[in-house]
């Protein structure tokens, strides 16, 4: 599960509204992705570009920051992931933080309807092999 979730390219194999993410230069060597956020709900869709870090990653808990290069202020975007062993294999709790106004509710219903489908996706992905890049 884990391999699935602190590596930010490997969420457009199961997570709809991530339709790229890809590695990007880092100042300090720290994990950076160039990432995508496209929201579409029936005629209206919002798309979205952004710079985020890799800022916490242990064995049970990883988090993304977003860190722009270019000296403007931006909206925070902050993707926060625990994994807790249970019984019958891990539980994944995650949070998305948006500090913003990209698409008002629209991300909220989005999210929502994401949530069902991406548990199923991630679910068979992981039952099935290792992650690819």
């Amino acid at each position: 599960m884990r391999s699935w979730v602190n590596d930010l390219g490997l969420y457009p194999q199961w997570l709809s509204i991530v339709p790229r993410a890809e590695v990007v230069a880092s100042d300090d060597d720290s994990p950076a992705w160039a990432v995508e956020l496209r929201a579409k709900v029936g005629p209206l869709a919002r798309s979205k570009k952004l710079r985020m870090e890799r800022v916490a990653d242990t064995l049970t808990h990883v988090r993304f920051e977003r860190r722009e290069t270019d000296d403007r202020d931006h909206s925070s975007w902050v993707l926060d992931a625990e994994i807790e062993p249970v019984d019958s294999g891990c539980r994944l709790t995650m949070l998305l933080q948006y500090g913003g106004a990209f698409g008002g509710g629209l991300v909220e219903r989005l999210l929502r309807d994401e949530i069902d489908s991406s548990k199923q996706k991630l679910r068979a992905l992981v039952e099935s092999a290792s992650p690819t890049p």
